[in-house]
């Protein structure tokens, strides 16, 4: 994906989904930062939930920033996802990486990299129990619901189990 020219993810990310005619809903909702608070406002599982984490991986001569996205009712493994990025450690990326690499506040990161430093992996099971994903949209108070077909054809994510 291209980097944010502008600040408004939430605006960019609209504008891509239409351009791809992606199946989607945008709901409006309190800004709160935890996943279940939000599902239940949105109405939807805790597992259709898409937990984005911005990720730093090093060793092995790796230095990669990546955006971790699995199910919101699950776990990340750090290691695990290290691993699969050729590294020996991962960890949480510090708010300021985040600021400059999605330009979005913890908790309102959407599962899509619009920065070329930072690498989308998705764990797969986030495919396979709904026919729809939900996040938030680059703002805290606005969700998206999407299609998981929509989301698989325009993110192209790359897909690796990093879930404990």
């Amino acid at each position: 994906m291209s980097e944010i020219v502008t600040r408004n993810v939430h605006q960019h990310l609209l504008a891509l989904l239409d351009q791809h005619q992606a199946r989607y809903r945008v709901v409006e909702h309190e800004a709160v930062g935890k996943c279940e608070a939000v599902s239940l406002l949105r109405g939807t599982a805790l597992g259709q939930g898409a937990k984005a984490l911005v990720c730093k991986v090093k060793g092995n001569g790796i230095n990669q920033h990546v955006l971790a996205v699995l199910p919101a009712d699950q776990q990340a493994d750090l290691s695990r996802l290290a691993q699969h990025i050729g590294g020996l450690k991962a960890s949480l990326a510090s708010p300021v990486e985040v600021d400059q690499l999605t330009a979005c506040v913890f908790g309102a990161i959407p599962p899509f990299s619009f920065h070329p430093a930072l690498r989308l992996v998705v764990d797969p099971l986030l495919f396979t129990r709904f026919d729809e994903i939900a996040f938030n949209a680059g703002l805290l108070e606005k969700s998206v619901i999407l299609h998981r077909d929509d989301y698989l054809r325009i993110a192209q994510p790359e897909q690796a189990r990093f879930r404990r």
